[in-house]
């Protein structure tokens, strides 16, 4: 990622228009201005870090900026791994910067210190009914929306075709998804000497495994915006249950993918040695970028429990609430997550867009990429509860992730996660309702 501070270059934009097209109406062309004519100078620090998606905010941000003289933005550039503590220092000292790229995970603790604006205020009409509603979830809070929801994750499974059509195996489709059964079914048809049916990274599986949970309705946490209590009902256990047994009782998971991260388990992947691979979308272009030539793979469709439900946050763009110039920043928020430009930062990032409008374009629904399986993921996603949760952090980095590891390691048994996760995690919470 880079550390360094980017400033939009005018002399690029007439290149920049020329791709992006659009005249004063399209890129908020009235503007105001400052006092004494001067313009209105924002600053927007953004978190993109991959070329193609840093490529996309240069050329938004200085599109903008030919057109709109009186509102002139200054591209800033932050970094993933400290931005929280960049943020914090930023609101303490008056230097936030006026819009900022984040995740809605913060947005609560951020509302509740006054950090940020509230923009339910300031919005229009038009990107409050071109983003999905379940998206708009993720950053409201009672009646504040604290943030613009713009780019989503989600989970499905990746196949070695080649592996899965000598197997004999129908591919599932989106209208037909395999259930969590069928594919534990098809991992135990693909596992042979020397090769497992599926490899499940599992380094760091909290998130993940609380997004997978609602496919059965698990919520992990009662009451999350009240006394929220820790709880492991019959609900939250299926999809940890679900991937031990594959692991330890079918023997048809790679019992080495507890310790892998995803990209981890993309070299035995290209080998043979995992004929199945569930993951994040944006895992599709470390393959197409990574895998060697003639590997044959596909994007399958999510699993399906109870529902094909799946929880999820969402990187976001929010005003400080120290900003002098509010309606200008949320002005240039709306320019920034157009439809147009939204199918830019979902490509960049190969991550779902949350407006409605680019998820129909051709570029998002390719299935040479898999774009088509996973943009239609996108109506599946709704507001992960933990997001509500005061404390969360701390209980997932403290406890839970170490008690999955445990859990998937085969060090405890499942009442015994169970225990970790609701007596040890509520000792966790219990401080953040003081």
């Amino acid at each position: 990622m880079r550390s360094m501070r980017i400033v939009a270059l005018a002399a690029a934009a007439g290149l920049v228009l020329a791709a992006c097209g659009g005249g004063d109406d399209e890129t908020g062309g009235d503007g105001g201005s400052g006092s004494g004519g001067e313009p209105v100078e924002l600053t927007f620090q953004t978190l993109a870090w991959q070329t193609a998606s840093v490529e996309a905010n240069e050329a938004i941000v200085a599109a903008w900026n030919e057109a709109n003289p009186d509102i002139q933005v200054e591209l800033l550039q932050g970094d993933w791994n400290n931005v929280q503590d960049q943020l914090m220092t930023s609101f303490e000292g008056g230097t936030a910067p006026d819009v900022f790229h984040y995740e809605s995970t913060v947005l609560q603790d951020f509302g509740d210190r006054g950090n940020v604006l509230d923009l339910s205020e300031y919005l229009s009409d038009e990107i409050r009914d071109d983003i999905r509603a379940g998206a708009w979830d993720t950053a409201t809070f009672g009646d504040a929306v604290y943030g613009v929801p713009f780019l989503q994750e989600s989970q499905v499974v990746f196949a070695n075709r080649t592996l899965l059509d000598a197997a004999g195996v129908t591919l599932p489709t989106v209208d037909d998804p395999w259930t969590w059964d069928e594919f534990a079914d098809v991992a135990a048809q693909l596992t042979t000497e020397g090769q497992f049916g599926a490899v499940v990274p599992l380094n760091a599986p909290a998130n993940r495994i609380l997004n997978l949970a609602r496919n059965f309705g698990g919520d992990y946490f009662t009451d999350p915006t009240g006394e929220v209590q820790a709880v492991f009902d019959e609900a939250d256990q299926e999809v940890p249950r679900r991937i031990h047994e594959m692991l330890y009782t079918e023997n048809t998971a790679a019992p080495d993918g507890v310790g892998m991260s995803s990209a981890d388990a993309l070299p035995g992947f290209f080998a043979g040695q995992y004929a199945m691979l569930p993951g994040a979308i944006w895992l599709r272009q470390q393959i197409i970028e990574q895998a060697p030539d003639g590997f044959d793979w596909v994007t399958l469709p999510a699993l399906e429990g109870d529902s094909s439900a799946q929880g999820a946050v969402s990187q976001t763009l929010s005003v400080s609430a120290e900003t002098e110039h509010p309606e200008e920043a949320v002005q240039f928020i709306e320019y920034f997550l157009n439809a147009e430009n939204q199918v830019q930062l979902a490509a960049g990032d190969w991550l779902l867009p949350t407006s409605q409008e680019a998820a129909q374009s051709p570029e998002l629904n390719d299935p040479a990429t898999g774009w088509d399986v996973a943009t239609a993921t996108a109506a599946d996603l709704e507001m992960a509860p933990f997001q509500q949760v005061k404390g969360f952090e701390e209980w997932k980095s403290r406890i839970a992730n170490p008690a999955f590891q445990e859990y998937f390691s085969d060090q405890i048994s499942l009442e015994e996660l169970g225990a970790k996760l609701v007596d040890e995690g509520n000792a966790v919470l219990e401080r953040y309702q003081r």
